[in-house]
């Protein structure tokens, strides 16, 4: 992705005629944990003052250097280009900085559709660390068990043995090693698509700027079009019996990617065909993030092997879990030492699990990720053409997965910036440098929707001009 610094600040516009009605004020509604974590309270605007103060234990001078002689300069960087601000405290849709600022954080890379410390995930964490955090992974433990049970109770039919860890990646791992037990071997992944960075994810990675710098990786890896079900009938009809096939029903971090409809039907239908192993991974677009527990329900499909994380950890302990079919995970069965890690199952992270699919559960939030994310695709979406006419391609989206793709290089990147200046957290696209992404909490009230509306509003005002499409086709300048 291009980020570039943002263009020279211009008097704020007016709302777009399409923009939908926003609050006249820009300030940011106070916030509650009522207000942030219980979408109970979505018809009212959160209303109760904001912590007093989050210091932070370094200055922003301090910060930076310690960032570029121990963590990652880059980073450092990066950090500066975003405003140089400390974030030290969150609440529901909100992060708070050491300076007093508040953002809405439409963020997160898909983690937090349960928002910030949402109650019920604290409280099943609180009590699990106060009792009994990393088990001895010797004794039967009932956290890993209740966890387990917990997430196959709203997979899809059929998929009913669990293995858990720590990261979307090391689940990518598991179910590459789970294929090869059943002598799969020949990897098919798409273009565009991402699915991490340890050498056997990166290898389905399908970006060359994350694959490059370590080669030589896992061989017997192959790229298809993503959405188009000859492209792969063909890779599996030259190995047949031989291919593990690793998709997402949408691909997040290639800029929101929407397959054809029946796409996933058919990928099935082709691997059970041809014999190939079919993993679905749903790190990102799984438990609600779409509208729907998963992306798999949209055609109700069941992979040999479904992938989850992100949204498993309640946004406070990392975890992610492969599901898998019996006859999938038969060889794992056998021999409970074949494939393992030290905090797999750890109870601190299955109560974290617990707790979010419980908030999922409780409080309506799959659902409620459907019915904002229809609003937002139309209200955001009318706001983005508003302001960049033809400079913008396309808005898609599939409930809280909403991307922005623009026509320039570099408009993405700008707005992405001016879109922070602005109060708002979102994220840019690894696979993709034209796109846009927001991926809003489903705890989000009314006031915090007005005021994602007027912030977005104000921050495309401000860039919009510089990547005008004039009529002949050139960049327009105000």
């Amino acid at each position: 992705m291009t980020l570039t610094p943002a263009a020279a600040a211009t008097p704020a516009p007016s709302p777009s005629p399409a923009a939908p009605p926003v609050s006249p004020s820009p300030t940011a509604p106070e916030v509650t944990a009522a207000s942030a974590g219980n979408p109970a309270s979505a018809g009212t605007p959160g209303t109760a003052p904001a912590p007093a103060s989050s210091p932070s234990p370094l200055t922003r001078e301090e910060l930076g250097r310690l960032y570029r002689r121990r963590l990652n300069k880059g980073r450092a960087v990066l950090g500066e280009m975003f405003g140089g601000h400390i974030e030290t405290e969150s609440l529901g849709a909100w992060v708070f900085t050491a300076e007093g600022r508040r953002f809405l954080n439409c963020g997160g890379y898909g983690v937090l559709l349960t928002g910030a410390r949402h109650p019920t995930v604290v409280r099943h964490v609180s009590e699990q660390l106060n009792r009994h955090p990393v088990a001895t992974r010797v004794f039967l433990e009932p956290q890993a068990a209740l966890a387990a049970e917990a997430l196959v109770e709203v997979c899809p039919p059929g998929l009913e043995r669990v293995h858990f860890a720590g990261s979307g990646a090391e689940a990518v791992e598991c179910a590459i090693k789970m294929a090869r037990t059943h002598g799969r071997r020949h990897l098919v992944a798409t273009v565009g698509g991402y699915h991490g960075k340890t050498m056997g994810a990166l290898s389905l990675t399908g970006r060359d700027v994350f694959r490059e710098p370590f080669r030589p990786l896992l061989p017997d890896v192959e790229h298809v079009a993503y959405g188009d079900a000859t492209a792969l009938e063909e890779v599996l009809l030259r190995h047949p019996g031989d291919c593990c096939v690793v998709i997402e029903p949408v691909q997040g971090e290639a800029g929101v990617i929407l397959p054809p409809d029946g796409y996933l039907t058919r990928v099935q239908e082709l691997c059970r065909l041809h014999g190939a192993f079919f993993v679905l991974d749903e790190v990102q677009t799984g438990l609600g993030r779409l509208g729907a527990w998963w992306g798999a329900d949209r055609e109700g499909v069941t992979p040999d092997a479904l992938l989850v994380g992100k949204g498993l950890s309640g946004g406070i302990v990392p975890v992610s879990a492969v599901v898998a079919t019996p006859a999938a995970f038969k060889v794992f069965d056998r021999d409970p030492y074949l494939h393992t890690s030290t905090f797999s199952g750890a109870p601190l992270a299955m109560a974290a699990a617990r707790g979010a699919l419980a908030a999922l559960h409780e409080d309506g939030l799959v659902e409620r990720a459907r019915v904002l994310g229809d609003e937002l695709l139309v209200g955001l979406g009318e706001i983005a053409r508003g302001h960049y006419g033809d400079g913008l391609r396309e808005v898609r989206g599939r409930g809280l997965l909403i991307g922005f793709e623009f026509a320039r290089p570099g408009a993405a990147g700008d707005l992405l910036i001016e879109v922070a200046e602005q109060g708002v957290i979102a994220n840019h696209s690894l696979n993709s440098d034209h796109v846009l992404r927001l991926t809003p909490p489903a705890v989000l009230s009314r006031s915090d929707i007005d005021f994602l509306y007027e912030a977005f509003d104000r921050a495309c005002g401000r860039q919009a001009s510089a990547y005008a499409i004039s009529s002949e086709g050139g960049i327009g300048h105000a």
